[in-house]
C-alpha cells in the first residue's frame, strides 16, 4: 500500500468516527451509553470556531504548552543524565536506587499537595507535576538501553585509547538512543495527561482549566472543545518526538513493512530448483548434524 492511499485511508477512518458521532448524537440515541447528554460534531465545530475568534483560547494554549515544554525538557535531561548514572554506576544505583523505586509508583497527579506546599506558586507547582510525571518513563527506558549495550562496543573503543567520555559519547548514547526516545514519547503523552489533571485542580489559565470551568458551567460543546484541543497538541508534541528520534537515529537499520513471499510448491514430478536443491544440500538431515555445525 502507498502513502497517498494510507494517507486516504486515516481519512476515511476519521470520517467515519465523525459521522457515527453525528448519528448517533443527532438522533438522541439511548441504548446502554446515553448519546443525548452529548453534543453533536456540528455543535462543537460552531463552539470551536467561536473560540478560535476569542483571544482566550490562544491564551490558554500558550500557557498550556509553555507548561509541557518547560516540564518535559526538564524531565529529559534530567532522566537521560539518570538514568545513564544509575546504569553506569553502582554507588549511584546503591545510592539513588531506592529512593526511586519507591517514588515512581506515585502518581505524579497525586503529587498536587506536595506541589502547593513546596512552590511558591501555582504555575511552578504545575511545570514540577509535569516534570515528574515525564521523569520516570524516561529514566527507566535509559537505564534499561544503557544495560542492553553490547559490551564489545566499549571494549573496542578502550582498546584504540579512549576514555570514560569518549565511551559515553561514542558508544553509550548512541546505542542507547532508540531506548531514551521511546521513553520520551511514553513521558510526552503522561505529561499532557498530568498538566491538564494539575490546571483542572490548581490552574488559572490553561486548557484543562478552561475545560473544568465549560463542565461546571454545563457548557458541553466547550467541554468537547477542550477534549480535542488536547488530543490534538499531544498528537503534535508526540509525533515531533517521533520524528527527533528518526532523525537522530538515521544510522539505524529501517524495517520494511513487507509480507514475506511464499514459495510456490514445485508441480509433482518437477525437478527441484537450483537454489531448492542447493538448499537441501547445505541443511543437516537430523538436528544433531546442524548443532555439531553450529559448533563447529
Amino acid at each position: 500500500m502507498n502513502r497517498s492511499a494510507r494517507y486516504a485511508l486515516r481519512i476515511a477512518s476519521l470520517t467515519v468516527a465523525l459521522g457515527l458521532w453525528q448519528l448517533l448524537t443527532s438522533r438522541d440515541i439511548d441504548l446502554w451509553l446515553r448519546f443525548s447528554q452529548f453534543p453533536t460534531v456540528t455543535d462543537v465545530a460552531h463552539t470551536f470556531a467561536d473560540r478560535l475568534a476569542g483571544p482566550d483560547y490562544w491564551t490558554d494554549l500558550t500557557d498550556s504548552l509553555t507548561r509541557i515544554l518547560t516540564g518535559f525538557l526538564l524531565a529529559a535531561v534530567l532522566g537521560v543524565a539518570t538514568g545513564v548514572l544509575v546504569a553506569r554506576s553502582r554507588l549511584a544505583e546503591d545510592l539513588l536506587g531506592p529512593v526511586l523505586e519507591v517514588i515512581r509508583p506515585i502518581p505524579a497527579i497525586a503529587l498536587v499537595p506536595v506541589a502547593i506546599l513546596l512552590f511558591p506558586s501555582n504555575e511552578q507547582g504545575i511545570v514540577f507535576i509535569t516534570c515528574a510525571a515525564a521523569f520516570f518513563p524516561v529514566l527507566v527506558s535509559t537505564r534499561h538501553a544503557v544495560r542492553a549495550l553490547t559490551p564489545v562496543w566499549e571494549e573496542a573503543v578502550r582498546t584504540m585509547g579512549g576514555g570514560r567520555w569518549r565511551v559515553l559519547g561514542s558508544v553509550v548514547l548512541p546505542g542507547a538512543l532508540p531506548g531514551v526516545f521511546g521513553g520520551l514519547s511514553v513521558g510526552i503523552g503522561v505529561s499532557w495527561i498530568c498538566v491538564i489533571s494539575a490546571e483542572m485542580i490548581s490552574g488559572q489559565y490553561g486548557v484543562g482549566y478552561r475545560t473544568w470551568q465549560d463542565y461546571t458551567v454545563v457548557d458541553y460543546p466547550g467541554v468537547f472543545v477542550g477534549m480535542v484541543t488536547i488530543g490534538v497538541l499531544g498528537w503534535l508534541t508526540s509525533t515531533a518526538v517521533e520524528l527527533l528520534g528518526r532523525r537522530l537515529t538515521r544510522w539505524l537499520p529501517r524495517t520494511a513493512h513487507v509480507p514475506a513471499a511464499r514459495p510456490k510448491p514445485a508441480p509433482a514430478g518437477a525437478a527441484p530448483s537450483p537454489a531448492r536443491a542447493a538448499v537441501r544440500e547445505d541443511t543437516p538431515a537430523h538436528p544433531e548434524e546442524a548443532r555439531d555445525e553450529h559448533l563447529v
